[in-house]
């Protein structure tokens, strides 16, 4: 069993660009949903769709990933802070991912948010991860 369940998550999303798979699915939590929800807006990812079970506890996310001409629109998606080593950013310390081509996802005490949205409501964070 693993501990760091976003790590989990964006390792099932990068494995499925790797393989060109069309959608992969992911257990579900607030936290994933809020991060799906971003790549989403950020033109990462086509769509995402919330499976609901018999149960609570065997819901799932289905993410359809985005290609276009045949290439990923995500190309690389890391994992920045982690269990074992959590990295906090103050609004003039996010630097840009990939020459602005890419985002940071934070964890911020208005909830889960790309970098650019954070630096407009002047709020920094934990760094969750870099995707471009």
């Amino acid at each position: 069993m693993s501990i760091d369940a976003i790590g989990d998550f964006l390792t099932i999303i990068r494995n499925g660009v790797m393989v060109s798979k069309s959608f992969v699915t992911a257990p579900y939590s607030k936290m994933r949903h809020s991060i799906a929800q971003i790549l989403k807006d950020e033109g990462f990812i086509n769509d995402f769709v919330i499976i609901n079970a018999d149960s609570p506890a065997t819901k799932r996310l289905k993410i359809v990933l985005r290609y276009v001409d045949g290439e990923s629109a995500l190309h690389e998606i890391k994992r920045e802070s982690k269990p074992g080593l959590r990295v906090y950013s103050g609004i003039n310390a996010i630097k840009p991912v990939v020459g602005k081509l890419g985002i940071s996802i934070l964890t911020t005490s208005r909830g889960v948010m790309a970098h650019q949205k954070a630096k407009k409501l002047s709020v920094g964070g934990e760094v969750i991860c870099t995707v471009w």
